[in-house]
């Protein structure tokens, strides 16, 4: 009998399994390229991406000017460590940080580092430095990384089992979330409580807070939470730490999300969409707080590399355009719009919801099953889609927001035709 001769993707595939630990999840997708809103697989295959490499793409795939700016920055040099010599890359990001901070002060400074999660971390070493106080408070529904402080920050036990013990001096409180019936006032009445049962308010050296949480659902916070828990920080002294590394760099509309709600915080971090495509993280803020820690006390070897700082540097400078910020609110109303139909034909969604263009679907009943599913079956027709929430029952749309309409439409009708082909096959 022949033997069928494999593709290039299941050959990949099956190398993967062969020599890739088996903790690091991945799907079927195979890659070899990529450009705008589109990744191509080794047979040929083109996909539409509303993935992005978990937000790590807002401006597309092989954005030009990214592209170009890399490629210069590697004729002069690829690595330096920013503790052994200055180099403008590095301070030219921090530069352009400054000027687009949402935070308090006039004066900004920034530490660049290599993930969000390393970045998280540096932002409770610095908050801890400029309070004097150990304790961190988190909320249910968030997700801060993967290392030791922020995996123990994180809310979903599928990231944590067999990892402990955790770190200590982290405690948790709910966060609003309205499709679940916790609303702003239960949030709050819930941190007053915890600071009487289980923290010293005046142990707290920050509270960190996506404004809307990734990993948890695509959850926004209600309008009036961030500025009563900014509230709240002032009466007790404690610091607010905006995390943004996957709702920031445009992804909600302007290049942050907590511009949205007129609230300044005393640090943001970012993250992923920042380097282009390339691994960098920040940790900004005003530059009392930052400089907290003496000299020494930041750093890394790869932090900040210059050729991930070239291709921020023109990501940055593209995001805060008052063209693109208007682009990304358009794509907003457009999926939005498209969502809702969607949600009006297809029973099994329970809820729409995001801020601008960053939006997902939850689906009514708490299980991964279905989601799982219509995955599947978005994959099969092309479109590549991730899956969140503590349950794993919502549906996440990230696509680069340089999209065209007419791929977003598109993508928007693979994903009504695999929701209802997924809903018949699991029922």
């Amino acid at each position: 009998m022949a033997q069928v001769e494999q593709s290039a993707s299941e050959r990949v595939a099956e190398a993967r399994g062969r020599y890739v630990a088996r903790g690091v999840s991945t799907p079927r997708l195979v890659v070899a390229s990529a450009e705008g809103a589109h990744v191509t697989d080794p047979d040929g295959r083109t996909f539409l991406d509303f993935a992005g490499g978990i937000a790590c793409q807002n401006t597309g795939h092989r954005f030009e000017p990214v592209v170009a700016a890399i490629h210069e920055q590697v004729d002069r040099y690829l690595h330096q460590c920013f503790m052994v010599g200055t180099y403008e890359p590095y301070v030219e990001v921090c530069r352009r940080l400054a000027e687009l901070s949402p935070c308090r002060g006039a004066a900004q400074k920034s530490l660049l580092v290599n993930s969000g999660a390393e970045a998280i971390e540096n932002a409770v070493k610095i908050a801890r430095a400029a309070t004097g106080r150990p304790a961190v408070v988190v909320f249910e529904n968030a997700f801060h990384g993967r290392t030791l402080l922020t995996m123990t920050m994180t809310s979903k036990v599928v990231y944590k089992r067999g990892f402990g013990p955790f770190a200590p001096e982290v405690y948790r409180a709910p966060a609003p979330f309205p499709y679940r019936g916790i609303t702003t006032d239960d949030a709050i009445d819930a941190i007053e409580r915890l600071f009487k049962t289980e923290v010293d308010p005046e142990s707290v050296a920050c509270v960190v807070l996506e404004p809307v949480q990734g990993e948890g659902g695509f959850i926004p916070m209600p309008p009036d939470f961030p500025p009563r828990l900014r509230e709240l920080c002032d009466r007790h002294g404690i610091l607010y730490v905006d995390d943004e590394v996957q709702s920031g760099v445009g992804r909600t509309g302007p290049v942050w999300a907590i511009e949205h709600y007129a609230t300044e915080p005393d640090l943001v971090v970012s993250g992923k969409s920042i380097g282009g495509g390339l691994p960098l993280a920040a940790v900004t803020g005003r530059a009392e707080v930052t400089d907290a820690v003496a000299p020494g006390g930041l750093g890394g070897t790869f932090g900040g590399n210059p050729v991930a700082c070239a291709a921020a540097a023109a990501v940055l400078a593209a995001v805060a355009e008052p063209d693109f910020q208007r682009r990304s609110e358009e794509l907003g109303r457009l999926l939005r719009a498209g969502l809702d139909g969607i949600a009006s034909r297809v029973p099994e969604i329970g809820e729409v919801r995001g801020l601008g263009p960053m939006l997902a679907l939850e689906l009514t009943k708490p299980s991964p099953t279905l989601a799982a599913a219509a995955v599947e079956a978005a994959f099969e027709r092309g479109l590549l889609l991730l899956s969140c929430g503590i349950y794993g029952n919502v549906l996440r749309l990230l696509p680069p927001l340089t999209i065209s309409d007419e791929d977003a439409e598109a993508g928007l009708a693979i994903l009504e035709e695999s929701l209802v082909d997924a809903s018949s096959r699991t029922n």
